[in-house]
Order: C-alpha cells, then sequence, then structure tokens
C-alpha cells in the first residue's frame, strides 16, 4: 500500500489517506499520562512502551470481532498485526467543529469513577455504586480538557440531529454491554469505556479503536488493570 501521504499524527495513531480512498491507522507506542503516571484518559504523551501500539490494535481486533457477532458496524476493513496498522473506511467523526476538526466522544459508565467522582463527590451516596450504563458526551478538545457538553447543547448547535444523537447514544450503551459481558466471562470488571462514532455511507458506526487505551478495567481484587496485563488477560 502507498501509506506516503500523512494526513494527521495523533497521541496514539498516525494517520495515512491511502489510494482507494480509505485511511490506514498505524498504532503507536506512545502512552499518555500525568505526573508521570500513565492513564489512557490523559491528553498528554508522556513516553512509549515497546510493543503497545500492536497490543492496542489486537485488542482492537478482540472487541471489533466481538461486535461484528452482535452486529454492531464499525469502520474497518482489515488490519495487519505485524504491522500495527488497521485499514479502514473513511469516516465522518460526530459533532465536528465549523473548522471541520474535534468531534465527540461517547463514554459509557457502570460505576462512580475518576473524573466522575471529582465532580460529583457531593452527591454520590453509598447506594451509587453501580450505573445503568450511563452515558456522558465530551467534546474533542486537548486545550481545555475534553469538556462535557449536554445533548441539548448538541442539538442547539447543530452538531446532531435528535434523532442521530439517540441513535449513538443507543450505540454506546450496546458496545458497551458486550465489552462488560466479554471481560466478565475472564473474571474481569468494566469500570467505564470511551469510543467514538462516525458516518460512514450515511450509517451510523463505531471509528477508532476499542482497546485499553479506551475503558479502565479491574480485576476481582480491585485492582485497575494496565494496558499490558490487559492484554494478556483478553489475548494471550
Amino acid at each position: 500500500m502507498n501509506t506516503s501521504e500523512k494526513i494527521y499524527s495523533g497521541k496514539t495513531k498516525d494517520l495515512y489517506a491511502l489510494p482507494n480512498d480509505n485511511i490506514l491507522l498505524v498504532f503507536k507506542d506512545d502512552v499518555t499520562g500525568e505526573d508521570g503516571v500513565i492513564d489512557p484518559g490523559a491528553n498528554t504523551v508522556i513516553g512509549q512502551v515497546e510493543g503497545k501500539g500492536r497490543k492496542s490494535l489486537a485488542m482492537t481486533d478482540h472487541f471489533f470481532k466481538c461486535l461484528h457477532a452482535a452486529g454492531i458496524p464499525t469502520h474497518l476493513v482489515r488490519l495487519d498485526l505485524e504491522q500495527a496498522s488497521m485499514e479502514v473506511r473513511r469516516a465522518e467523526p460526530l459533532g465536528k467543529d465549523i473548522s471541520g476538526k474535534g468531534g465527540l466522544e461517547f463514554i459509557c459508565r457502570t460505576r462512580p469513577w475518576g473524573s466522575f467522582q471529582r465532580r460529583y463527590q457531593n452527591y454520590i451516596g453509598d447506594t451509587a455504586s453501580t450505573f445503568d450504563y450511563l452515558v456522558e458526551i465530551t467534546i474533542k478538545d486537548d486545550e481545555r480538557g475534553d469538556p462535557l457538553i449536554n445533548d441539548d447543547t448538541i442539538v442547539a448547535l447543530g452538531l446532531l440531529t435528535q434523532q442521530h444523537l439517540e441513535q449513538a447514544k443507543d450505540l454506546t450503551r450496546r458496545v458497551c454491554r458486550i465489552v462488560e459481558a466479554d471481560l466478565r466471562d475472564k473474571g474481569l470488571t468494566l469500570i467505564d469505556m470511551k469510543i467514538e462514532i462516525g458516518f460512514v455511507d450515511g450509517e451510523v458506526v463505531v471509528i477508532d479503536e476499542v482497546s485499553a487505551d479506551a475503558m479502565r478495567v479491574m480485576d476481582d481484587e480491585g485492582r485497575v488493570l494496565e494496558h499490558g496485563i490487559l492484554y494478556e488477560q483478553l489475548i494471550r
């Protein structure tokens, strides 16, 4: 494949335009975090872990197979684990800004954790230990810390129609249930996860990746698993 035209370099992937109008995602070994601590939810690259890109792709392959088996569409065409690359159909991310950048990320939570606890710590009682697949939506904007946005604002700004918004939220919950069930079979618990959704030929589909880079998972002792350990539990 001719991958000479790099069109974007992100925190964990580089994107290349292919002659057939598809996109090649090349997974990198970069990791994000804060204060030297690796955190997949952070916006700053703090270093590299050898082999991390291939492991993220292998987990995406694993979960996309689960999604496809359940009839959930994605933009995947084919992937190459050795090259840490994934060919995908060109997608339009949901909720791009007026410059054509940004987009929306959909977070599904099964329990209070992380930033949710920090925001609502005075309102979380002892009984609020689990959620019925709570969906939050953020704007992809590293400079502003990926701010939350509510449903009414999304519709008022014309980022999505009410119908497409409901479709995206429903898709987010379906993905979360499938990933949660797969992890449960391995004795693991999904805390929360984020996915990206886009339009491919007018259809709302899951795009980007579904891996340890986009979820928090804990074992039966309540320990949140690092990227490499989750990979071992899933793939090896």
